[in-house]
């Protein structure tokens, strides 16, 4: 007889983070920091686009691609995996792979598109195809303006097959200091909605 399924709360989360070609490099960087350094995640499959990458070079000032994740984190990575938006067979595309959600941060409209009409043509649209059919949550953290009708009406798809829209939007009733304290409170907002509240959170309270 094989053993009962542990809950959420008994074992450490598996997530996947992709990072497609939409500005917003900083917030991508501290979403991975904080999940790596969140004791109740065990393993983070880091997923970024072709395009992500030049992105990422440009604003955060990063030469070359050699050794990307272990400069994004600071330090060699202990629980992140980098995969490549080529690799369809990994295991995160498939729904067999147990898996406790997937963010898109940020999210470009191509990638929202490619999502929101079933595409499944790079692993990334495969991964977040597969969150969806499985039931799991997938939060598409958007970052375009102005946005046009197209725009609209894949994020309305999106939505209807259960995805999470989270556009990239700062606080600013915080009083954030500079773009790293913006990129921290987002996802501190992100990963609260997802199930995995962080301690340094900005959190509103009546008195304040």
């Amino acid at each position: 007889m094989s053993e009962p399924d542990m809950s959420r709360a008994e074992r450490r989360w598996n997530l996947t983070v992709a990072v497609t070609g939409a500005s917003g490099a900083v917030v991508a960087r501290r979403m991975l920091r904080a999940l790596e350094e969140d004791e109740r995640v065990g393993k983070v499959h880091f997923l970024p686009s072709e395009n992500s990458l030049r992105v990422m070079a440009e604003e955060l000032d990063l030469s070359g691609r050699n050794q990307l994740l272990e400069r994004l984190l600071g330090h060699a990575p202990q629980k992140t995996t980098q995969l490549s938006e080529s690799d369809i067979g990994a295991s995160i595309a498939s729904g067999s792979y147990p898996s406790d959600g997937m963010i898109v941060l940020p999210c470009s409209m191509g990638t929202l598109a490619a999502i929101a009409n079933g595409l499944a043509n790079t692993l990334i649209a495969r991964a977040a195809d597969v969150t969806l059919k499985e039931r799991r949550p997938l939060i598409l953290c958007v970052r375009e303006t102005p946005l046009n009708r197209i725009h609209l009406r894949n994020m309305q798809l999106a939505a209807e097959a259960d995805a999470v829209i989270f556009p990239v939007i700062p606080a600013f009733y915080n009083r954030p200091m500079d773009s790293e304290e913006m990129a921290r409170q987002f996802v501190c907002r992100v990963l609260a909605h997802l199930g995995l509240p962080q301690e340094d959170a900005y959190v509103w309270r009546e008195d304040d």
